[in-house]
This record gives C-alpha cells, structure tokens and sequence, in this order.
C-alpha cells in the first residue's frame, strides 16, 4: 500500500483496515478513501483468483476446476455480504464526495446490495449454478451414435437438405434443456428468495436495478423496438422463408424451427445466393484479427497468445472475453472454424478485449477501471464485426472474393436481416425472463413458444412440450443480461455513426469500413474507453456520440432497405 490513498495517512488506513469504528470519527472524505483502499486490499486478489478459476474451469470442464471456481465464488459472496461493510457504504452513497469517490462509492454499493442475504442462500445458488454450467460445457448432440459439436450442429442446420437429420439434430441439441431444467427451476426459485429478502418484486426487477436499469425502462424501449421492427421484420422474414422453403422443397406454411439455419433463429439465414463461408475456408482468420485491430491502432497479439481458441473436450463450446486482473491480463476463450461465423465471433470477442483494462487507462481507481456497463461493451463488440462479410474489407486482408457483387448483396441483405432477426430475438429473450421471475410455477414450455411465434413468427412443432426455453445457457449463465445485447447494437449503430461522421468517412454509416485508421482507435481510446466506468452508460453514450442512447441509427440502417 501506498504511503498516502487520495490524501489519507498511513495509520489511518492501517487502522481501517481492523477497526471499522474508526471511521465514524473521521469526516465522509476519509471515510470513502479508506473504505475504497481496504476493498481494493482484500477485493482485487480475490477477483483475480477467481478469475483464474473460471478461466480454468471453462477451458478443462474438470470438476476440481469448478470445485476451485465455485469455493472462490463462495469467498467472494461472503467478503461482499458484510452487513458493517454495507452499512457503511449505506451512508457514504449520499455523503457529499468528489465525483470520483461518489461514483466509487455508488458502484460498490450496489456490489455489496446484492450480497446482503443469507450466505448459505450465496452458496446454494453459486453451488447450483456451477451445476449448470458443467452440464452445458460437457453436452455434446448426440443421434444414434453419431455425436455433435455445437459448431457441427451448426454445420448441419447451415448445410444440410436432409429434412429427417435437420430435425433430429435439432431436438438433440435441445435436449440439454430436458437435462438442466429442474436445476434451473430450482435457481430460479432461490434467486427470487434472495431478491425479495432485498426488497426487490423479482430478480429481474432487481438484476436491472443492480446495473444502474429499470425494467419499465427497458420494457418501454423494446415495445418501441417492436414497433418500429414488426413490419419490415414480417416482409424480410417472408422473403427468407420463401428461399428456404424453395430450397427444401416444401411449403411455407410446413416451415418448423429446424429448417432455420441456427438453433434459436437468433442470426441472419444464409438464402442470398452467396456462400459467405467461402471466403473464410482458407482464410487465416487471425491473422485478419491481428492486421484489423492493428490497422486501427488497437493491437491485440499480447491477448492472443493468453488465449485458447480451438476445441477441446470439456472446453466451453461457446465464446467468451475475460479480464482477469484489471491489469491487462485480457484472454479470449473460442472454439474457431474457418466459417463466417467464426470470423465474425473472433472480431466481436476481441471488440471485448480491447475495451478491457488492456486500454482502459491504469491511472483510473480499480472500481472505475473497467468498461462502463455491459451494454456499451457488448455494443463495441458488435461494432467491430460488421464488416468481415464486405469484400471491400476483406480484399484489404488479402481476401480473395470470386463474385464481389453478388457477395456484397447478400451481405447488405444479411445486414439488414441480422439487425432485423436479433431484435426480434432480444424480444423473446426479455420477455420470456420478466415472465420467468415473475411467476416461475407457469407452463414455461407454452410460454417460451408463444413468445416465439409472437415475435419471431417460428411455428412451433406440432405436439411438442419441452423446456426449449432451458437449452439457452443465457438464462443460466447470464440472467437478465440479454436485452443488454440489443442495447448494446444500439450502441454499436450510434457510436459507428459518430466515427463515420467525425473522421469523415466516405459513405453513409450503413455503407462505411475502416481498415487501416488508426483515427478509430484514437476516436475509441478517448470517447468511449478512457472513462472506464466514471460515468454511467447513457452518460457515455452521450460523451461519445453527442446524445444519448436512442434507435435513430439503428433504424437508419434497415430502414434505407
């Protein structure tokens, strides 16, 4: 520890570090100083370790690896429970501080909220969690005796004209729902418990809470979202589904969630005559990481080589960034394909790395030193991978596309339709969790396939009642985070536009790639990364594009269609 902590002396903060009594006497200024010096003592190698842990544990699926992540979880939930630790911070978050130490103060406030329940409730729910996700890394499709990985059952639903195997392939990769789906009803149930003790209607109500949302905010935002998307949603969705009803030989009307070319119907359909996967079959993916991220002045080799980004059995088969110390330990956890998807994912997850600690600057306090809100990581995330299915983008790479033309129209249509498809899938994903929370004793089964044919306009199969909703590890992993997704594209649309406008790119937003601009990461470094999480997210957005978040540009780029 440093001799002084933003003005208070030694001994004082030795004294706090033992003896919480000491701060009564001492004025709101000193009291926050030593508050956040001994949270970041007793927090920050804690944090670290346990991300260690969870890295381990997502890249070997062994179970004295989640054994290890979920004893360090336990530690964590009880040094944030402290009952004298949040009565403190109780008091503090209206003191008047200097914006720093407010915001500070404000942040761990609503860290050390969450915990204030009973810490054998914190284990039971970590504990059955951790449940969980082992059960999601180690599932694996299986049909007869021919067993799918999650890129192979995409390789499936992409390709294949086997009516029979589609459906089969289908249903078995759903089956990990059948298998989590008591656990999750039983976290469910606890994660209520634990938010109603707070004061809280549900969950959900209080995860949105807890990160600075209120749920009627967001329910607001997507009825407008609905809105705005239903109808050009209706009229991209028909056209897809005459293509691939064309291509099955079927009709429409026998269309079933199978025949879509991603599990969920979460991502734009490959029906435009161009194979998007061509260009990448021999491509060298990360090499194209590395020149990009490089070319716009925001390298990323150092967090490469902490990666691990290819199968394995046991690994996660999903994608992920993680931060591990605040420090710039920043690693990338993928299981690459030579496939557009793969292109895609690898850009997005390494948008995740380079707003990390890795440019996030150093000199910010431990609690402010990460990005502001899921939304606005997330958002940078899918700014950056818009443009690896752009032969213009592409050619700059050294990547050949045979018909330039016919590759660049069914990537604007497919442009068009992710923005059109995620949305409405965000739709099913809020609503079905603001349900779930609400009343979780519901047939959750119906629920989920009317929320789907509602919103996603995906006929459900005929007779079918399983827990579809339980085989997205989102509502496990991850609960009432999605809509952040969403968010975070609008994000992504508004902060893109601003780039395009200030540094006066050729094109309008929808149109316009950056290479080789090191302009954009200067642009990113100082409007979005620099104040780490100093200001909340609709602040930065603000600070960063000029307003706050709105869908202007989100629609600007569909609506042009």
């Amino acid at each position: 520890m440093r001799q002084t902590v933003f003005g208070l002396s030694a001994a004082l903060c030795t004294l706090v570090l033992s003896n919480h009594t000491v701060l009564a006497q001492h004025g709101p200024t000193e009291q926050a100083a030593a508050f956040i010096a001994r949270y970041e003592q007793n927090v920050k190698p804690l944090e670290t370790a346990l991300g260690k842990a969870w890295w381990k544990a997502n890249t070997t699926g062994s179970n004295e690896a989640f054994a290890e992540k979920e004893a360090l979880e336990n530690r964590y939930n009880e040094l944030l429970s402290n009952a004298e630790d949040f009565a403190i911070l109780k008091d503090l978050k209206d003191a008047q501080l200097a914006a720093s130490q407010q915001r500070q103060i404000q942040l761990l406030y609503l860290d050390y909220l969450e915990k204030q329940v009973d810490v054998d409730l914190l284990r039971r729910m970590s504990a059955k969690s951790n449940a969980i996700e082992m059960q999601f890394n180690v599932f694996r499709a299986t049909v007869g005796d021919t067993v799918y990985t999650d890129s192979e059952v995409r390789e499936v639903l992409k390709t294949s004209k086997d009516l029979e195997q589609r459906r089969l392939v289908w249903q078995a990769a759903k089956q990990v729902g059948a298998e989590v789906a008591l656990d999750l009803s039983e976290l469910v149930q606890l994660r209520n418990q634990a938010a109603r003790k707070l004061g809280f209607a549900d969950f959900h109500v209080m995860k949105l809470e807890l990160n600075e949302q209120k749920q009627t905010d967001v329910l607001a935002l997507f009825d407008e979202l609905d809105e705005l998307t239903r109808e050009p949603f209706a009229r991209a969705k028909r056209e897809i589904d005459e293509r691939l009803a064309s291509s099955y030989g079927i009709a429409m009307e026998d269309l079933r969630p199978w025949h879509y070319h991603d599990p969920f119907f979460q991502e734009p359909q490959d029906v435009y005559g161009a194979d998007l996967d061509a260009p990448f079959r021999d491509a060298d993916i990360l090499e194209i990481c590395r020149e990009f991220y490089r070319g716009i002045d925001l390298p990323i080799e150092d967090v490469l080589e902490r990666s691990d980004l290819y199968e394995k059995p046991g690994k996660s088969p999903h994608a992920f960034c993680t931060d591990i110390d605040r420090e710039g330990d920043v690693r990338v956890l993928a299981n690459i394909k030579p496939n557009s998807y793969w292109m895609s994912t690898m850009l997005h997850e390494l948008g995740h790395a380079v707003y990390s600690s890795k440019n996030i600057p150093r000199e910010l306090p431990y609690v402010l030193r990460a990005n502001a809100h899921i939304l606005t990581t997330e958002g940078v995330a899918m700014m950056f991978e818009r443009f690896c299915t752009d032969s213009r983008w592409l050619k700059v790479y050294g990547v050949d596309v045979a018909d330039a033309t016919t590759f660049d129209e069914a990537s604007r249509r497919q442009r068009r339709d992710k923005l059109l498809i995620f949305s409405r899938w965000c739709q099913v994903m809020l609503r079905f969790e603001v349900e779930l929370y609400k009343n979780p004793t519901q047939d959750l089964n119906q629920l989920w396939w009317d929320l789907v044919e509602k919103y996603q306009l995906v006929r459900r199969p005929e007779g079918r009642n399983a827990p579809d909703y339980a085989s997205k590890i989102h509502v496990v992993s991850a609960p009432a985070y999605y809509h952040n997704y969403m968010m975070g594209e609008l994000f992504a649309c508004q902060v893109h536009a601003a780039i395009v406008r200030e540094l006066q790119l050729d094109g309008e937003p929808r149109n316009a790639i950056y290479t080789t601009k090191p302009a954009v990461g200067k642009f990113m470094n100082e409007k979005v990364f620099g104040p780490g999480r100093s200001l909340n997210w609709n602040q930065l957005t603000e600070f960063a594009t000029g307003e706050l978040l709105n869908a202007k540009a989100f629609a600007a780029e569909f609506q042009a269609e």
